[in-house]
């Protein structure tokens, strides 16, 4: 009985200091205790739930529909900005088959921030699939954007949309450096954004042609490195071929222009 009585009167004091520690540190701490009592052998069920869990808690993002999706969940300007941790992973294509473990990764720390009310919300891209929404950005995987929307003041204004590019590391990047992004904010060591091709602040969004020039660099990217050579090839067989024709043209109508009979010798007088 003494030493339930004791351990009834440590249990809140334990409580309290578990509470005190950094929410990072928390979630490590899970982390490890259920790697833990996995196996092994259950990697693949466990990959499969991570990926039912992600799915329930990760947008994915489309040329038709990050615009709708990358919006503030309120109004209230007291509330925001409104964090999103975005994902551009890829195939064989874009990736090089280097992304799989990624994705794993990802879908595990998914899972994690689902339980931390504080997590920013989450987005995936799969630039294999989005390859006009991947060029328009000038995104490319493997990366997490971290993105901040903000609210509209209560004057109307609007601050500007900040955006750091985290890369990550095909083979040494797990699901707990991933959660770190966020819980350690370790997305703050990485300078913010500020290109052309920013997707709400830069000047091809604001006059409307970051989605045209999106399938523009699309479309060049996908003509072949012949295709390129062959009309490099005709241009300037066309341009050296306006010149000499000019050249000629020069030659004729000069030879058109002198006398019949040519010009007589300087020692013959002219009769």
């Amino acid at each position: 009985m003494r030493l339930t009585a004791s351990l009834l009167a440590i249990l809140p004091l334990t409580i309290a200091a578990q509470q005190q520690k950094p929410l990072g540190e928390n979630l490590q701490s899970w982390f490890e205790k259920a790697k833990s009592y996995i196996p092994n052998a259950a990697s693949a069920p466990v990959a499969s739930t991570a990926a039912k869990a992600a799915a329930s808690n990760v947008v994915p993002l489309t040329k038709d529909n990050w615009q709708s999706v990358l919006t503030p969940s309120t109004t209230d300007p007291f509330e925001g900005p409104e964090s999103w941790m975005v994902f551009f992973s890829g195939g064989n294509k874009t990736c090089y088959g280097k992304c799989a473990g990624l994705e794993q990764a990802w879908n595990e720390s998914a899972a994690l921030m689902a339980v931390d009310p504080s997590s920013p919300r989450l987005a995936y891209v799969n630039c294999d699939r989005q390859p006009v929404l991947c060029a328009s950005w000038s995104a490319g995987p493997p990366t997490i954007w971290y993105i901040q929307l903000p609210v509209a003041q209560a004057d109307q204004s609007k601050p500007a949309t900040t955006i750091r590019i985290v890369g990550l590391n095909t083979t040494t990047t797990t699901a707990r450096d991933i959660v770190k992004i966020h819980t350690d904010k370790t997305y703050e060591k990485k300078p913010v954004y500020e290109g052309a091709l920013h997707p709400f602040n830069g000047w091809v969004a604001q006059y409307g042609l970051l989605m045209p020039l999106g399938y523009v660099m699309y479309g060049f990217a996908n003509i072949p490195s012949w295709a390129f050579m062959i009309g490099i090839s005709m241009f300037s067989r066309y341009i050296m071929s306006k010149r000499t024709g000019g050249a000629q043209q020069e030659v004729n109508q000069a030879q058109r222009s002198a006398p019949l009979g040519g010009a007589p010798p300087a020692n013959e007088p002219a009769r």
